[in-house]
């Protein structure tokens, strides 16, 4: 359930336990004592963020596809619109599934388990025939997605030492900018050269990576030492709920993810189309475009991680979201090409750049034996809200244009400003 950090005003607030009533933490293995991150955690690190980058790389190349898709399958508008929303619905599905199992098996072990899936369904993607089967593989594929967020969040922070773990989660966080950036880079050179198939056929190399991964990795010692104690009365679901701190807190992280993945996936799956269609970019051209946002976003996850170490959680969530409303509201303004060029990586560097803190911020706030969940569910929870994003921007382009459509997404993140306000600042604490 969460805690109160341990430098926080020690005046009990309602509902919450004085911080004589919680028992002392000893430091964690977790890295507490530890300044610098060992040789485990930065392995750790780099597996995750591997596995992030996956994901990526798989929604990303899903929008690049879209037009060449949708003509190769004769799908209506509806039926290519709602793809991503049945992919990240399985996320929450695979969330949900494989955030509880990794709390019960182990992080390596289940993280595995969800990259074979999401490559074997993503392989299989190539072979649709139809809108159906078109479908059920992107659920497949998307609950393996579902799965490698928050156990590669976990684990990264449980390897991590305290004072710099959100840097380490913020590093998790690159690897999805990473598999974005590639995807943007050979989805127009694969689907002009080999089609559309040839880009979802290169989802099955993931597997390979799986195998050796679990071949090279063992459990982080804060999941170890809390699998032989006895194991909690609480379930892992439960902690989320259990208190009215938690739910607060709980009610707060879900707001956040829901706006980050609202903005997120309603900006990215039609920045190109709503650069071709406004200004008439070609598939290439757009790609480098949106080449030059991840790149924003990948600057801006790094600097979240080192500011939210130094000056805490909270504020720079609020930095974060402030400079996200005026930074999509001035770009839905830009016509020049240089202006859309430096504007698209501020606003990625504002916009998703809050990616780099979840890690930390949740991984804090809820006990080993429920982290996972905790990350997996409030996330994938915040992709299924996300996941309308794409219909919600093609009925208000449909109505008013790309430009006021995406215009309009600002708007969202004054919500994530006010939520901040229910998820206590824990900057640093021992996880336990």
């Amino acid at each position: 359930m969460p805690h109160h950090p341990a430098q926080a005003d020690p005046r009990p607030t309602p509902d919450e336990p004085s911080a004589a009533a919680t028992p002392p933490q000893t430091p964690s293995p977790a890295g507490h004592q530890r300044t610098e991150p060992d040789a485990y955690a930065r392995k750790a690190v780099l597996a995750s963020a591997v596995g992030y980058g996956l994901e990526g790389f798989d929604l990303l190349i899903l929008s690049f596809a879209l037009s060449a898709l949708t003509a190769g399958l004769h799908l209506t508008s509806t039926e290519a619109g709602s793809l991503t929303t049945i992919t990240l619905t399985g996320c929450v599905a695979g969330g949900l599934l494989f955030g509880v199992l990794s709390d019960r098996l182990g992080r390596i072990r289940v993280l595995s388990w969800s990259i074979v899936l999401f490559a074997v369904f993503t392989g299989l993607t190539a072979l649709s025939q139809d809108f159906t089967q078109l479908a059920v593989f992107r659920f497949l594929s998307g609950m393996g997605i579902g799965g490698e967020f928050g156990i590669g969040m976990a684990l990264a922070a449980e390897a991590f030492p305290s004072r710099k773990r959100a840097r380490g989660t913020s590093y998790v966080g690159l690897g999805w900018q990473t598999g974005v950036l590639a995807a943007a880079l050979v989805s127009a050179p694969v689907i002009n050269a080999w089609g559309w198939r040839a880009l979802f056929a290169l989802g099955v190399l993931p597997a390979v990576a799986a195998f050796l991964f679990r071949r090279t990795m063992h459990e982080p010692a804060a999941f170890t030492e809390a699998a032989r104690a006895a194991r909690p009365a609480t379930a892992p679901l439960r902690s989320l709920l259990d208190t009215p701190a938690a739910r607060r807190t709980t009610l707060g992280i879900l707001v956040l993810t829901s706006v980050q993945n609202f903005g997120y996936y309603g900006i990215m799956t039609w920045l190109p189309s709503y650069l071709s269609e406004e200004f008439g970019y070609s598939l290439t051209k757009s790609g480098a475009w949106t080449a030059v946002t991840v790149v924003g976003m990948a600057l801006g996850i790094l600097a979240f991680g080192h500011l939210a170490d130094r000056i805490g959680r909270r504020p720079t969530f609020w930095i974060f979201q402030a400079g996200s409303v005026l930074a999509v509201v001035a770009y839905a303004t830009l016509s020049a090409p240089t202006a859309l060029l430096i504007g698209g990586a501020v606003m990625g560097a504002f916009v998703n750049g809050m990616t780099g803190g979840y890690g930390a911020l949740i991984a804090e706030l809820y006990p080993t034996h429920a982290r996972a969940t905790a990350q997996n569910v409030l996330f994938n929870l915040g992709r299924g809200v996300g996941g309308f994003a794409p219909l919600v921007v093609a009925l208000v382009a449909d109505s008013y244009g790309f430009q006021k459509a995406i215009g309009l997404l600002a708007v969202i993140y004054l919500l994530d400003m006010a939520a901040m306000f229910l998820i206590p600042e824990r900057k640093g604490a021992s996880l336990d």
